[in-house]
């Protein structure tokens, strides 16, 4: 049986100074969206910045900048090319993901 997998949402109150909302206000009058919207963006670029600053300090890996920035692995090698972080993939790391590949498919 399929089953879908089902976000749940959660409502939270978020105190911000008044220079930080104003300028989620304008996002929002500029975008034609709502708050709520914008805040959500925001942690989403937030979320992918997180990843992308620790993966370039080599304090997470691949797959924990991917978790982090919650997107998939090749998703995330394709945002560190944009920001300009060089792989720290070696020839060995490849092979041996090729090899598991092999294993489960």
């Amino acid at each position: 049986m399929f089953r879908a997998r089902v976000r749940l949402s959660k409502t939270m109150s978020v105190r911000m100074d008044r220079e930080n909302y104003d300028f989620l206000h304008e996002i929002t009058k500029e975008e034609g969206s709502d708050l709520s919207k914008a805040v959500r963006d925001m942690v989403t670029r937030g979320r992918i910045l997180l990843a992308v600053e620790r993966y370039k300090k080599g304090e997470v890996s691949l797959g924990r900048a991917a978790e982090l920035a919650g997107v998939p692995v090749g998703q995330m090698m394709t945002i560190l090319t944009e920001f300009g972080v060089e792989s720290r993939l070696e020839k060995e790391d490849y092979l041996q993901g090729l090899k598991d590949l092999q294993k489960v498919w």
